[in-house]
């Protein structure tokens, strides 16, 4: 996560996801694999489960009108961050994320006193590209461009830690996902940034050579930027998902196993 003292802002406008309002499953789809906290094998069962929650995401769910994982539309990223070897004021436009529909669920928990999910993937290969307008400094490298753009984490492993309180709905338990947390790594990074420097072919090819000979400082430069655009995209699914999607198809006995729990009542 960024320095407390670092100034650090990044605000995904929008996500190309909607919902039909009023509506959720009220039967459980074909989707969904229903575990049993009081199974031994909880995490076993839990991790194939949210396998195929990320198998189903990828296409998407037109049922309760969200939109395909993969590839994902974001119309607008706008980055403010200052201070450190990063200083960058930009804007992507039209961005368009794949790769996520590939994503392997390498373990899954749910903790039986909070409720927050602790889910582990890894994605072999994501792609974002848009348009970007950069004004600042990466590794201390003066930056200035305007134009197309990309890049290619790969092999990334990801560490989930969601923010869950519970209410109930129609005699129905949901899970209110209220936050997300992303640590990740990965084996490799490569982009590319267009027209650079006013196009000055020379410049833009040096630098982007640059960078990625140097991609993983390059990376770690990058992380409280990618950490936060991950999370923004994974809590804007699971928010979608999970509050048209009741918690007791996920979980069969989420109204037994935690007594102790408040669960909320909503309208």
């Amino acid at each position: 996560m960024p320095n407390q003292n670092m100034q650090f802002k990044l605000f995904i406008v929008t996500l190309v996801l909607h919902c039909t309002t009023g509506e959720y499953f009220k039967t459980k789809p074909s989707f969904v694999k229903t575990c049993f906290k009081s199974d031994p094998d909880f995490d076993v069962c839990s991790r194939q489960a949210v396998q195929q929650l990320f198998d189903a995401l990828g296409p998407g769910l037109p049922e309760i009108g969200m939109e395909p994982l993969d590839p994902l539309k974001i119309p607008k990223i706008r980055i403010l961050q200052g201070e450190g070897p990063v200083n960058v004021n930009a804007a992507l436009d039209d961005v368009t994320v794949t790769g996520f529909g590939k994503t392997e669920v390498l373990s899954s928990q749910v903790d039986g006193k909070t409720y927050d999910f602790h889910t582990k993937v890894r994605v072999p290969k994501i792609r974002i590209e848009g348009t970007y307008d950069l004004k600042g400094k990466i590794l201390l490298i003066p930056l200035v461009g305007r134009g197309l753009c990309w890049f290619e984490p790969t092999n990334m492993t990801i560490d989930i830690i969601s923010d869950t309180k519970l209410y109930n709905k129609d005699d129905f338990v949901f899970f209110n996902v209220t936050g997300a947390h992303v640590k990740y790594n990965i084996g490799g990074l490569k982009l590319r940034m267009n027209n650079l420097f006013d196009g000055i072919e020379s410049l833009e090819e040096s630098t982007n050579a640059y960078l990625n000979a140097n991609w993983r400082p390059v990376s770690e430069s990058l992380r409280p930027i990618l950490s936060k655009t991950i999370e923004d995209i994974l809590l804007g699914f699971m928010q979608r998902l999970f509050h048209n999607l009741p918690g007791d198809f996920m979980i069969g006995d989420v109204k037994n196993n935690w007594p102790s729990k408040k669960i909320e009542k909503k309208v």
